[in-house]
């Protein structure tokens, strides 16, 4: 069992925090409002917070290796994205020929590829995918039949990979080859209660899942084995999404949304849409970078 201390509320109000990481050599934590279409950079040990306003609703993204730029995953597809100089060099446009869909939560491997799955935003339920953007900048749909990808994430040793459509609520685990990216054997690992949709994910040095709930107040540490270890609870309904990291990659930073909160909701949620810092006892992975080659 672990603990986790609440140490820090940043107050953006983000209608739809998301696709948070943390980037060891700036010690700062990235983090995306999609709807607000604004991209975030928040240094905890000066409080220093630097935001810029992105081209499209930004899903998610990653770091890129020896380069200034972003690999991100907007609404219509992937591109390189430079916040400093607001240049965008697209990779591929893979929701243009999908109506009513956006791309929404991904981030790279540990092997350097990035993903990013998409989302319905209206039409036809089950539309949407899971996209493996490789070293080569190539494309490929990895899942298909999906309503709100979510939740990816890989094991310690790569060997497994982890990923939801949020309204199934279902956390599926999938083998997962380091060296093709290929995914096979998909598995049920959690089937979470009613009412609870889970969201971003990320897992620990452990190997031990921590899942982010949409409308349940809280994220869930899971066992590998998907048995509930510890619960950390929340005073925003609407988590979105988590990441370790700090000096000593313990420290947990949580997303949260006040989209959809009406404004009596919006009064008992004060701090919905805040990014959330906690000081745990467990100790995360770095986040990846992305790799071209």
């Amino acid at each position: 069992m672990v603990a986790a201390r609440l140490i820090d509320i940043v107050k953006v109000e983000n209608e739809l925090g998301e696709g948070v990481i943390w980037d060891a050599p700036g010690a700062a934590v990235w983090w995306t409002d999609i709807e607000g279409s604004i991209l975030y950079r928040y240094c905890p040990q000066d409080k220093q917070l630097d935001q810029w306003a992105t081209p499209e609703r930004l899903g998610s993204f990653a770091l890129v290796a020896n380069s200034d730029n972003l690999m991100c995953g907007f609404a219509s597809g992937f591109a390189y994205y430079n916040p400093a100089t607001g240049a965008i060099q697209w990779l591929s446009k893979t929701e243009q020929a999908n109506p009513g869909t956006r791309l929404n939560d991904g981030r790279a491997d540990r092997q350097g590829r990035f993903w990013a799955g998409s989302m319905v935003e209206s039409g036809e339920q089950g539309a949407g995918a899971l996209y493996c953007l490789d070293h080569r900048l190539q494309v490929s749909s990895q899942i298909g039949g999906l309503s709100i990808s979510n939740g990816l994430c890989w094991s310690p040793d790569s060997k497994l990979m982890y990923h939801t459509d949020t309204p199934s609520r279902r956390i599926h685990r999938y083998d997962f080859d380091t060296a093709t990216g290929a995914i096979t054997n998909q598995s049920l690992l959690v089937r979470t209660e009613k009412g609870c949709f889970p969201d971003g994910a990320t897992v620990d040095a452990e190997g031990y899942i921590w899942s982010a709930q949409w409308a349940a107040s809280r994220v869930v540490r899971y066992s590998p084995e998907g048995e509930i270890d510890f619960i950390l609870p929340l005073q925003v309904s609407q988590p979105t999404c988590a990441a370790f990291g700090g000096p000593a990659l313990n420290r947990l930073f949580v997303t949260s949304a006040y989209q959809g909160l009406n404004a009596e909701a919006r009064k008992t949620e004060p701090e919905a849409g805040n990014l959330f810092i906690f000081e745990t006892d467990a100790k995360g992975i770095a986040d990846p970078l992305f790799q071209p080659r």
